[in-house]
Parts: C-alpha cells; sequence; structure tokens
C-alpha cells in the first residue's frame, strides 16, 4: 500500500519522471540497447529505434563524427530523408544552430532560431521540410580524449512540443551515451589494429590458425582457408587441426600441449616448431606454434589461446614491383629481375624468363648491386626477402 502511495506521488510530481525512469521496464529496454550498439552490425540501429518510438519521433539521428569542411561526417539515422541527409552531409550542416550547442546541453531548434527565421532558413526547406521534420531536440556529448558526438530527436510540425519530460530523458542518457561511446571508440581501434597485423600477415604468406584453450580451431585467416583447401597435408576434423600422417598429427599435439601447459603454469613464453615433410617435389610446410599473449584480466570460454603460423615454400610472398622500384630506386626491368633472383631463380633463369641475354643480365645486375650496395647475389637475395616491400602486397 505505501509503495502504491508513493508510486502516485510521484506520477503527479514531472519533478520526479527521472526516477520513474529507473522504475520502467521500458525505459529499461531503452538503456540495454545502448550498451549493445557497439556490437550490432550497424551500431545503435536498435536503440535509435526504441528512443525514436518512445519519444514519438519522426527521425532519430545519432552523430559519431560531425561532418566538417574536411568530410561528410558519420550519421546514424532512423526515419528521415536520404536526400535531406545528403545535403546536411555535403553543406548545410554549416547552418545548424545546434553547432553552438555546449556538451551535455540540452536544447531544441525552436529554443535556439524564431519561429519565422527557422521556416525561412535554407537547413529548413531543403533538409528537415523534405523529410516530415519540424522541430529537433538535440545534445552534444563530449567524450574526452575520444570523440565528439550528438544526438537529435526530430518531430513533426503537427507533433507535441518538446516539454521538460523530454528533456530530462535526454539528460538521463547523455552519460549512458558516453560511456557506451567509449567502448565503440576503443573496440574500433582494437578491430583497426587486428585488421592491420592480419593483413601483413597475410601479405607475409603466412596461413594462421588460432586455437581456443582446449585446442581447437577457433579461427582461420584467408591464407589458411586456401592452405585447407588446397594442401590434403592440412586438415580441420571435428575441430582439430591435423597436419601430415598420425606421427606428424601427434607431434603438433605435443607442441600444443606443451604450450597450453607452460600457460597455465604462467611459465614464460615458449615458442615451438616442427616441419611438415610432403610427397613428390614438394616443399616442406613450415609450422610455429605459439601462445597468444593475454592480459591480466583475460577470461572466459573459446578465448584465443595458441597461434598456429605455417609457411608453404610453393606459395611465397611476392614483393610489387613498384614498391621494390620506389624503394631501392630501381628501373623497371632491375626490379623484375631482383625478384625473380628473390624467387630462387638463377641468373641464367632469370635472364630467360625476362627475355633477356645473359651478358644483359649481369648489367643489370651489376647496377642492382651499385644502388644496393651489396656484391653478391645471396645477398641481394636476402636484401629483397627481408624488405618492408613484401608487407605491400
Amino acid at each position: 500500500m505505501l509503495f502504491s502511495v508513493i508510486l502516485a506521488a510521484l506520477l503527479n510530481n514531472k519533478v520526479c519522471k527521472p526516477l520513474i525512469m529507473l522504475i520502467d521496464p521500458a525505459f529499461d529496454d531503452l538503456i540495454a540497447t545502448i550498451y549493445q550498439g557497439p556490437l550490432e552490425e550497424e551500431p545503435w540501429q536498435d536503440f535509435l529505434t526504441v528512443l525514436c518510438k518512445m519519444m514519438n519521433a519522426v527521425s532519430v539521428t545519432l552523430v559519431l563524427n560531425q561532418p566538417s569542411e574536411k568530410g561528410r561526417g558519420v550519421l546514424r539515422v532512423v526515419g528521415g530523408n536520404l536526400e535531406g541527409i545528403a545535403r546536411y552531409q555535403e553543406r548545410l550542416f554549416a547552418m545548424d544552430p545546434f553547432q553552438s550547442l555546449r556538451p551535455g546541453e540540452v536544447k531544441s531548434l525552436m529554443e535556439m532560431v524564431p519561429g519565422d527565421d527557422w521556416l525561412d532558413s535554407e537547413l529548413y526547406k531543403l533538409c528537415m521540410k523534405p523529410a516530415g521534420l519540424y522541430d529537433s531536440l538535440g545534445v552534444d556529448i563530449l567524450v574526452p580524449g575520444e570523440m565528439n558526438a550528438g544526438l537529435r530527436v526530430a518531430r513533426g510540425e503537427n507533433s507535441p512540443s518538446f516539454d521538460k519530460a523530454d528533456r530530462d530523458l535526454i539528460y538521463t542518457l547523455v552519460p549512458h551515451l558516453e560511456r557506451a561511446l567509449r567502448f565503440h571508440v576503443r573496440l574500433n581501434k582494437v578491430e583497426s589494429e587486428r585488421a592491420l597485423y592480419a593483413g601483413a600477415v597475410e601479405s607475409l604468406s603466412l596461413a594462421t590458425i588460432i586455437l581456443d584453450e582446449n585446442g581447437r580451431v577457433l579461427s582461420c585467416n584467408r591464407m589458411a582457408e586456401h592452405l585447407i583447401i588446397r594442401e590434403p597435408d592440412v586438415r580441420v576434423e571435428d575441430g582439430q587441426l591435423l597436419l601430415g600422417d598420425q606421427a606428424t598429427t601427434k607431434k603438433l599435439q605435443r607442441l600444443i600441449n606443451r604450450i597450453l601447459e607452460h600457460r597455465a603454469g604462467d611459465e614464460p613464453t615458449v615458442v615451438e616448431a616442427m616441419r611438415v615433410p610432403r610427397d613428390g617435389d614438394f616443399s616442406d610446410l613450415g609450422v610455429i606454434a605459439r601462445p597468444v599473449p593475454v592480459t591480466e584480466w583475460s577470461e572466459g570460454k573459446s578465448v584465443p589461446t595458441v597461434a598456429i603460423f605455417i609457411s608453404d615454400p610453393e606459395y611465397g610472398a611476392e614483393a610489387p614491383v613498384a614498391v621494390i622500384i620506389q624503394l631501392f630506386g630501381f628501373t623497371p626491368t632491375e626490379a623484375q629481375l631482383s625478384l625473380l633472383l628473390a624467387d630462387g631463380l638463377s641468373l641464367d633463369e632469370a635472364s630467360a624468363a625476362l627475355g633477356m641475354s645473359r651478358n644483359t643480365a649481369r648489367t643489370h645486375l651489376r647496377s642492382i648491386f651499385s644502388k644496393t650496395g651489396v656484391s653478391r647475389q645471396t645477398l641481394l637475395v636476402r636484401l629483397i626477402l627481408k624488405s618492408v616491400a613484401q608487407l605491400a602486397d
């Protein structure tokens, strides 16, 4: 009974509406969509959709990067008009009254611009009106050292004006959005670094297979997927990585087990290596197994634990001719010759492949030696293979 009396009093008191939000399941669901946002394929799609319905809005926009003279910015929009959004991103952003907002301040357009001036503005006529938008409630969110974001909720001309309850709701959402945006930025940084390093590994033609804490395959990079398809000595069966015959696979498993034991015992990093023999004239596969670095608070299941790197000499990395030219100042012919030599061809084989005489090839080789400062073909091969040109492929 006492709770019912208190709740009734709160419902009749607009000042206490933020307290009601704390016991409203719909509000809880809205907050959940904020924190789920960074993990969605289209970030914050659910949050924008739910907020749009909750506030009886025509359109809701989350500004992740403000449009400017340097670019169109990044806007996540539910509702609105695509043509109007494009116009705003291209040039109308410069007329946006919200540019004068202080971070954390919640205001509507009608508070910032006199009604007649707003209706005569180019921003309203070309961007808002075609989408059926009239007034907008906005807040800018400063995430220190990370980003400047913003939230805009727009209604049509026949919709109710924004009131204190609407503002209170936005004020309540701001600290949650700030935290979620911080998560979003940091996840993006991690993903960008991961993609960069993954691309570098693929440029070196290294197949990478990640195992979990139980030694089961968790993921494969593109090179590993191709290796599994074309190479019968590399297989994944029931989540287990199999290499060569039964004896070779058992050797691999012993390597993996040693890494897992060292990891469990918090011992120094251990790196294991082995070769996988192949029939015929094919070179052996080279295999390196090493633990995946962990942080102090790494927990959970299906955690990246062991990395398996496999090199196939038959599919070595090839440095682009253009990059070799830039690095060493070679002519195109010198670059092609140096790459053929680095690929294991003799000078006679390389000259034949390029359709030139051996004497001409030797002339080019002397020029290559002069430009690189090396005096032997073996040193040249080492220089090419260890250069950063491999990463440009």
